[in-house]
């Protein structure tokens, strides 16, 4: 039973990077959508915030499988 409690664990703290890779995208697209010219810019602070959103999954995978 603990195996499927860590999975469980494992689903419900990929939502939190979800919804913040989602916000990240979201704002990037609105500001290209305003500013196209800036488009450079906010690439690379876009995929910078991807990458720390990213890394809380990574941790909770690596946590769901020595736990």
């Amino acid at each position: 039973m603990e195996g499927t409690l860590n999975m469980i664990g494992l689903g419900l703290a990929a939502i939190g990077p979800g919804i913040g890779i989602g916000l990240i995208f979201a704002a990037f697209v609105s500001g290209v959508a305003r500013q196209p010219e800036a488009e450079g810019k906010l690439r690379s602070i876009a995929i910078l915030g991807f990458v720390l959103a990213e890394q809380l999954f990574i941790i909770g995978v690596a946590l769901a499988f020595v736990l």
